[in-house]
């Protein structure tokens, strides 16, 4: 990784995303959304990449894949080894990241992601890396935040405040068709998208903010970015808190994905 120019970057991705596990809760319906998406059979071998606390790799193994899943933290790993082995499959997990997949070439029959890969700083190496351990006629499927809906436009709002670093693009361009079809390009044939919603309880949108800032890994880069600007990060707070309310009804908040989901050139 010493010859990486965004090792710092992830290094923090790693160490940020570490206090994910409270927020698994809400991505365990989206996982089984994804793996029925992506059309998986029994016995097809299954990797989930940025697997997080393991929902979709548990999920898949449930259904009967044969599954590997591999994330940056080993703090999330330790959770997603205690998911997988509370619902008694047996699933290889392995720290890594997506740039550089440590596994052969056309090994599996499907990729998947659930807003996992999208935080690879290189999307260019990330595609090529997850096409080359795909099977040729194998199948990618992946989860991701347009730039317009409710999480989208958070981490839009984080960025206005705490840019990324120079030669990384906006995580939000990978809810964008147009740039998935662009990125995936012609190694791919039958793309496909769908959109879902998953629905957090939201008491208020105080509370929702305070959860993303305990939980949400920009979210709390920013905040403690802020922490000796006490009008920036009120100013902050304030906008967050906004979004947060435009999005909630009914003490639920509406985050909706994009699902995409293509076949491997033979």
């Amino acid at each position: 990784m010493h010859n990486d120019p965004f090792a710092q970057v992830k290094a923090a991705q790693r160490e940020g995303w570490a206090l994910f596990v409270p927020l698994e809760a809400y991505t365990t319906p989206p996982a089984a959304k994804l793996v029925e998406f992506a059309r998986m059979q029994r016995s097809e071998k299954v990797l989930d990449v940025g697997c997080g606390t393991g929902v979709v790799a548990v999920t898949a193994a449930r259904a009967g894949a044969q599954v590997k899943a591999l994330d940056l933290s080993p703090v999330l790993l330790e959770r997603a080894r205690w998911n997988a082995d509370t619902a008694g499959v047996a699933i290889e997990f392995t720290e890594g990241g997506v740039e550089a997949l440590p596994y052969p070439d056309a090994s599996f029959d499907i990729v998947l992601s659930q807003y996992g890969h999208m935080f690879a700083p290189r999307p260019e190496v990330a595609v090529g890396e997850m096409l080359r351990i795909l099977k040729p006629g194998g199948r990618i499927a992946f989860s991701t935040w347009p730039p317009e809906l409710f999480i989208g436009r958070m981490f839009n709002l984080v960025g206005r405040y705490l840019p990324p670093p120079p030669g990384v693009p906006p995580v939000t361009l990978w809810g964008d068709p147009n740039v998935v079809r662009e990125r995936l390009g012609d190694r791919i044939t039958d793309l496909v998208f769908e959109r879902e919603s998953m629905f957090v309880p939201a008491l208020s949108p105080q509370h929702v903010r305070q959860s993303f800032e305990a939980s949400a890994a920009p979210v709390l880069k920013l905040v403690q970015a802020l922490k000796d600007d006490a009008a920036k990060l009120m100013q902050f707070r304030s906008e967050l808190e906004a979004l947060i309310a435009a999005f909630t009804q009914g003490n639920l908040v509406r985050q909706q994905y994009l699902m995409s989901r293509a076949s491997k050139r033979t």
